[in-house]
């Protein structure tokens, strides 16, 4: 992969303000404010019906919303028509054109904005190489395969040069390993172009290995906005520690901001539970295993083998398991009906107040 280059324009500010937006009695969007910096990619991620989508749809002009506004740059732009926003859009079908080569589907779009036939050329050129298919440039659709042509979608999203790029769901037609090097290649073009962009997947994976930020939606609000290292670390919320990741829900004790979670007090995040009983929220990689000697915390019931990772559930006694990940290389001697001692890692955790 190419290493990013520095941008070719200045991406803009996008803000959404107090955005509202309701389909009969289901409310798709419950006062959505967020703002991209220029030139940032953000993904908006959460489960189906979140309201990810329309926020995207409001922000393209193909919805609208009931109140609230969107402003790119300088400029409102609740009321100005889709096709007067200068964005470029691309969407899980790549909707290509299939009586065009490759070359004229991206040209599409410059012709008409009335771009010459010289320049449109020159610059389909330019983007077809920057999303390395320039060799493919007179192939038609139904030569290409699928992530080949999703390329084409972004080159033919990127050539108008939009101050904003919108991506609704662009991967998830595409098999894993297709989907995982597209991902990737979205990521570069969007940093050398230095587009601002808002990405929407429902594939926490995917948003988690793209986005600058990551914002989790539920029933129309945004739940937390932050980086994706934050975000997976120190969760604002319940429903967001366990929507990003693998988590653990194990009983716990709170009292003074520090919980009692596995033998050990570790301190508490903010949002926990501040006295009484609990949920401490532990990622699976945040405990370890080993064989017990005497006492043992619960008993081997399933291990499986990932690569340079093992995931062993752990039985306890109390009738809960544990989900736990460690490196395959410390749990060779373990095996299904093997007593284990379980230890915690983790500093601090989310203290959610039930157990449900």
């Amino acid at each position: 992969m190419t290493a990013p280059t520095t941008p070719t324009r200045e991406g803009l500010e996008i803000r959404l303000e107090e955005l509202k937006r309701s389909f009969g009695g289901v409310t798709a969007l419950d006062g959505l404010s967020l703002t991209l910096a220029p030139g940032e990619l953000v993904a908006l991620l959460g489960p189906s019906g979140c309201g990810k989508t329309t926020a995207l749809r409001i922000v393209a002009g193909l919805d609208e919303p009931d109140s609230g506004r969107v402003v790119v740059g300088d400029d409102d732009v609740t009321d100005v028509p889709a096709s007067k926003r200068d964005m470029g859009m691309v969407f899980q079908a790549y909707s290509l054109f299939p009586h065009m080569t490759a070359q004229q589907n991206v040209e599409f779009g410059l012709k008409l904005r009335g771009r010459d036939s010289r320049g449109r050329r020159t610059r389909a050129s330019e983007v077809l190489e920057l999303v390395g298919l320039s060799a493919h440039k007179d192939k038609y659709a139904a030569q290409m395969s699928g992530g080949q042509q999703q390329r084409v979608a972004l080159a033919r999203a990127l050539a108008i040069e939009p101050s904003v790029l919108l991506l609704d769901e662009p991967l998830s037609a595409l098999d894993a390993k297709v989907r995982a090097q597209l991902r990737d290649e979205i990521r570069r073009v969007q940093l050398e172009v230095g587009t601002t962009t808002l990405f929407v997947t429902h594939d926490q994976e995917e948003a988690l290995a793209i986005a600058d930020r990551v914002g989790v939606m539920n029933q129309g609000r945004l739940e937390q906005l932050d980086a994706p290292e934050v975000l997976y670390s120190r969760p604002a919320s319940a429903f967001v520690a366990s929507f990003v990741g693998l988590m653990n829900r194990v009983p716990c004790q709170v009292s003074g901001g520090r919980a009692d979670v596995l033998g050990r007090t570790v301190a508490t995040l903010p949002g926990s539970v501040d006295a009484g009983s609990g949920a401490a929220l532990v990622r699976p990689e945040q405990m370890s295993v080993s064989e017990a000697a005497g006492g043992a915390d619960g008993t081997v019931v399933h291990l499986s083998f990932l690569g340079s990772y093992s995931r062993i559930t752990v039985a306890r006694p109390d009738g809960t398991e544990l989900l736990v990940q460690v490196p395959a290389s410390t749990v060779p001697g373990l095996r299904v009906g093997s007593p284990v001692s379980v230890s915690l890692l983790a500093g601090e955790l989310l203290v959610s107040p039930d157990l449900a």
